[in-house]
C-alpha cells in the first residue's frame, strides 16, 4: 500500500511536468528584441527608477496569460476564434486589422533585433542579417509544420534558455547598486518622458499578440475535456507553467535594466542596441559582450517565429482564412527588410514598435477578460468576482496609460 501511494507521488509531478510548455512559447513574446530596446534605453537613461514598471508589468503579464491559457483550456476555442464568432462582419474585420497590424509591429521589431546581433556578431549588413532571420524562423516554424507542436515547444524552450544565458550573464559582474535598484521599486516618473518609455516597457512586456496566442497554444497542446477532475489538473499545470514561464521572463528583463542602470549609466551612445554593446564590451569585457549578442540574436530568432505563430492564429480565428505558416513569415518579413534597406535606426524603430504595440493590449485584455468572466462562455469555471474586479483593475491601469502614451506622443509632434 505504501509503496502504491509512493508511486502515485511521485507520478503526478511528472505528469505536470510533461504539461508544461505553452507559457514557455508564449513567454519569448515578454524577452524580444524590443524588451532588449527599451530595457537599456531605460536603465542608461534613467538607471532604477523604472524598475516597478518591470515588476508591475510582469504581475499582470502572469494573470493575463493565465487568463487566456484558461479560455483555451475551458472552452476548446482561442481568444480569436471566440470573437470571431461574436463579432459582426465589419467590426470583426476591423478588429482583424488592428490585432494584424500589432503582429506586424512584433515581427518587425523581431526581425530587426536579429539583424542588429547578426551585424554585432558578424558584421553583416543590417538587410542582409534580415533575411537571414527570416530564413532561419522558417526551419522553425517548419518543425511546428511538420512534428507538431511539442517538438517546436522544445526547441524554443532551448532559444529561452540561451536568452536566459545572454541576458543575465552581464548582470553577475555589474556593479549593481542593490539598494538603489530596491528603491527603484517605489512606483513614480520623472517627466513626461519616462511616462513614455513607461508605455514602451508596458508594450515590450505585456504582448498583445501572446495574448491571443496562448489560448491557441492550450488548446492545441491539450484539447477540450469535459471531465472536470482533468480540467482542474490542466489548470493546475497551466498555472504552474505561466508563474515558472514568466518568472524567468521577467528576471531577464529586470536583468537587462539592471545591467544598464550599473554600467551603461552616463555613457555615450547607449540609446542604441549597437551602443550599449559596445559600451558593454567595454565596461564588463568582450566575452560579456559576444554572450549578449548571442542572447540578442536567439531572441530575434525565436520571437519572430512565436509572432508569425501568433498572426496566422488571429487570421484562422477572426476571418477563418488559414494561410501557411510559412508563407506568412515570408510576406510578413519584407516591411522589416524594407526598413532596415532604408536606414532608418533601427533601436529607433524597435523602441516605436514597442509604443505601438502598447495601444493594442486593450484591444486583447478587455475581451479576453469579458470571456472569461461570461458564466455562458465559462460555465463553472468562470471567473470569481475578486478575479473580475483585478482584471478590470489592471485594465484601467493600462488603459489609462496608453491614454497618456498617445496624449504626450501627439503634444510632442505639435511641440515648438
Amino acid at each position: 500500500m505504501v509503496a502504491g501511494v509512493q508511486q502515485t507521488k511521485t507520478q503526478v509531478p511528472a505528469r505536470l511536468f510533461f504539461l508544461l510548455g505553452p507559457a514557455f512559447v508564449a513567454a519569448i513574446a515578454y524577452v524580444d528584441p524590443g524588451n532588449v530596446a527599451a530595457n537599456l534605453t531605460a536603465g542608461a537613461q534613467y538607471g532604477y527608477l523604472l524598475v516597478w514598471v518591470l515588476v508591475a508589468a510582469n504581475a499582470i503579464a502572469v494573470f493575463i496569460q493565465y487568463q487566456s491559457a484558461k479560455l483555451g483550456i475551458v472552452t476548446g476555442s482561442s481568444l480569436p476564434e471566440l470573437l470571431g464568432t461574436r463579432l459582426g462582419a465589419g467590426t470583426r474585420r476591423a478588429f482583424w486589422v488592428q490585432a494584424e497590424l500589432v503582429a506586424a509591429a512584433t515581427d518587425l521589431a523581431e526581425v530587426i533585433g536579429g539583424a542588429i546581433a547578426l551585424n554585432l556578431l558578424f558584421g553583416l549588413p543590417l538587410p542582409l542579417g534580415g533575411l537571414i532571420v527570416g530564413a532561419v524562423s522558417i526551419g522553425i516554424l517548419s518543425i511546428q509544420s511538420r512534428r507538431g507542436q511539442r517538438p517546436f515547444e522544445m526547441v524554443i524552450l532551448g532559444l529561452l534558455g540561451v536568452i536566459a544565458i545572454g541576458f543575465l550573464a552581464g548582470l553577475f559582474v555589474s556593479p549593481v547598486d542593490w539598494g538603489e535598484a530596491a528603491g527603484g521599486l517605489v512606483p513614480r516618473f520623472d517627466g513626461a518622458p519616462t511616462v513614455l518609455l513607461a508605455a514602451s516597457m508596458l508594450g515590450a512586456t505585456v504582448m498583445p499578440h501572446a495574448i491571443y496566442l496562448h489560448s491557441a497554444l492550450a488548446r492545441d497542446r491539450h484539447g477540450r475535456n469535459e471531465n472536470p477532475t482533468v480540467v482542474t489538473r490542466l489548470l493546475r499545470a497551466t498555472r504552474l507553467d505561466v508563474i515558472a514561464a514568466l518568472v524567468l521572463a521577467g528576471a531577464v528583463n529586470i536583468a537587462m535594466l539592471l545591467l544598464a542602470a550599473a554600467s551603461l549609466d552616463g555613457v555615450e551612445g547607449t540609446d542604441t542596441i549597437a551602443g550599449a554593446h559596445a559600451a558593454i564590451s567595454s565596461a564588463l569585457g568582450p566575452v560579456i559582450g559576444v554572450i549578449f549578442a548571442v542572447g540578442l540574436l536567439a531572441s530575434g530568432l525565436a520571437s519572430t517565429s512565436v509572432g508569425s505563430y501568433a498572426g496566422a492564429t488571429i487570421m484562422a480565428g477572426l476571418l477563418k482564412i488559414r494561410i501557411p505558416l510559412l508563407t506568412r513569415r515570408i510576406i510578413t518579413l519584407i516591411p522589416a527588410i524594407v526598413i532596415l534597406a532604408v536606414g532608418v535606426e533601427p533601436t529607433w524603430a524597435l523602441v516605436v514598435s514597442q509604443v505601438f504595440l502598447s495601444l493594442g493590449i486593450p484591444f486583447a485584455m478587455i475581451p479576453l477578460l469579458r470571456l472569461t468572466g461570461s458564466r455562458e462562455v465559462m460555465g463553472e469555471r468562470v471567473d470569481r468576482m475578486r478575479v473580475r474586479v483585478l482584471g478590470a483593475v489592471i485594465a484601467t491601469l493600462v488603459v489609462a496609460l496608453n491614454a497618456a502614451l498617445v496624449v504626450l506622443t501627439v503634444s510632442g509632434w505639435f511641440a515648438p
